[in-house]
């Protein structure tokens, strides 16, 4: 009987913005808005052979009891700016561009993503998200025009409009003239119709090297993950555990036979953090050490006061949960909240959870906003990434590190060896475009670079 091909790791790393991941009070930790930040973290990346680059993307500074919420770091450059920055000085590093679909119209979503894939050489990834937030919209023209329910609708046809666009330009509408570059004749107009969109004219570029950039999707609901099924290359996610993982795992590959798709056609990424040590205890005191960092006494109160939408200042984040129930009528936090919408049920559940392990509000805070860790030696690192990887947890992996941007060096030049002496990890780019890396198919159509060599 055959074995189970050995799967390879992917691995990208993100580069973070509003968070309780990265740790900015620590000295070694640079500007977010510094290019020479961006640039270590690509660098390294690309030096540890992972797969892309990924930016995360806010659209309005998040606010808590009426004021900006002064324990986020705000103000970050835009993401395609950064992109195509870090286009120029990386060659084989894929470059992810988190882009709202709600509030951006497919012609320019095309024509920017389409520039990134020319001007990278085929690098470009869109990851795909939506809002229907009414706090966020205020910052646009249409602010707060979208239903909740009607999110995905947008997406999908947004997505479905790109797409047409970067497909429409014909094969025989290239014309290569070696010394002056690439001219079209006959480009024909490309119309769209659908419930939101009306658009009829030529696009403006030729096909990319990857004719599509790559799409992920963020979305974890029942209706992200049909749209995932249906659309993405790739699904970023917030599963953790290995049985979480391993059940979203089979529940995202399931649903891709009903859209023509086959297993290997979406790739899903868990986010993850890694501390490392010299020894696995040396590893979980630094990993403590690290999360302290992460929930300050504020930050713990803060978080508390999301949920009980009270202000909670006059309560000990060394001391027990509040006696009172939540105010469900306040929205004390406008922007990014990271827990569910009912407060009392989640409120109980802290309780229940505080009681049994007689945790502080800090300590609680700490174990409700600790995302998935990797913790170990290098060798015991590899190992736990390479068995989520091969039991179908995941494909691979978005790494935030908690310190920017120096934060992936140690993990690149210590587990990186690890996962090639396994077999697990490639030891040198194979391909040039990031559907290479990350073994997708490119879409069967005419790009420059074939017309330039067929004549």
């Amino acid at each position: 009987m055959n074995a189970k091909p050995r799967k390879q790791v992917h691995l990208a790393a993100h580069f973070p913005g509003v968070n309780n991941t990265t740790v900015w009070a620590d000295p070694a930790s640079k500007s977010q808005v510094d290019f020479a930040s961006f640039e270590h973290l690509a660098r390294t990346a690309e030096r540890g052979l992972f797969d892309f680059f990924f930016l995360a993307e806010g659209l309005r500074l998040r606010e808590h009891r009426g004021r900006i919420h002064d324990l986020d770091v705000v103000g970050r450059p835009d993401t395609l700016t950064v992109l195509n920055a870090v286009a120029a000085v990386t060659d084989r590093l894929g470059l992810a561009g988190t882009i709202n679909s709600t509030y951006n119209e497919p012609f320019e979503l095309a024509k920017q993503f389409a520039s990134l894939d020319h001007l990278s050489g085929g690098r470009a990834a869109w990851n795909v998200v939506t809002s229907s937030d009414a706090f966020t919209g205020e910052n646009f023209r249409r602010g707060g025009y979208l239903d909740h329910s009607d999110r995905y609708r947008r997406a999908a046809e947004v997505v479905e409009a790109t797409k047409t666009l970067w497909d429409s330009w014909p094969a025989d509408a290239l014309v290569i003239d070696r010394e002056r570059g690439v001219f079209a004749h006959e480009v024909p107009t490309t119309a769209v119709r659908s419930s939101q969109f009306d658009i009829e004219a030529p696009f403006v570029l030729p096909p990319s090297p990857q004719g599509h950039p790559v799409l992920l999707q963020a979305g974890d609901s029942d209706e992200g993950r049909e749209f995932g099924a249906k659309a993405a290359d790739a699904i970023f996610t917030v599963h953790g555990t290995l049985e979480a993982g391993q059940a979203f795992y089979a529940d995202i590959k399931g649903r891709l036979a009903k859209y023509g798709r086959s297993h290997d056609e979406l790739l899903v990424f868990p986010a993850a953090t890694f501390v490392l040590g010299d020894t696995e205890a040396e590893a979980h005191e630094r990993a403590r050490h690290i999360r302290y960092q992460q929930v300050s006494p504020q930050t713990a109160i803060a978080f508390l006061e999301q949920v009980w939408g009270r202000d909670l200042s006059g309560y000990d984040p060394d001391g027990p949960l509040p006696d009172i129930e939540p105010d469900t009528t306040t929205e004390i936090t406008r922007g990014r909240v990271r827990h569910a919408k009912d407060p009392l049920a989640v409120a109980k559940a802290w309780r229940a959870q505080a009681e049994a392990a007689n945790l502080s509000i800090r300590e609680l805070i700490i174990e409700v906003t600790t995302r998935q860790q990797f913790i170990g030696t290098p060798v015991q690192v590899a190992e736990q990434i390479d068995h989520y990887v091969q039991s179908d947890a995941a494909d691979g992996f978005i790494l935030v590190p908690h310190l920017t941007p120096a934060g992936l060096d140690e993990f690149v030049d210590r587990v990186v060896p690890e996962l090639q002496e396994r077999g697990s990890f490639r030891t040198a780019y194979t391909g040039t475009t990031l559907r290479d890396h990350l073994g997708l198919r490119h879409p069967h159509h005419h790009t420059v670079a074939e017309g330039a060599r067929a004549s």
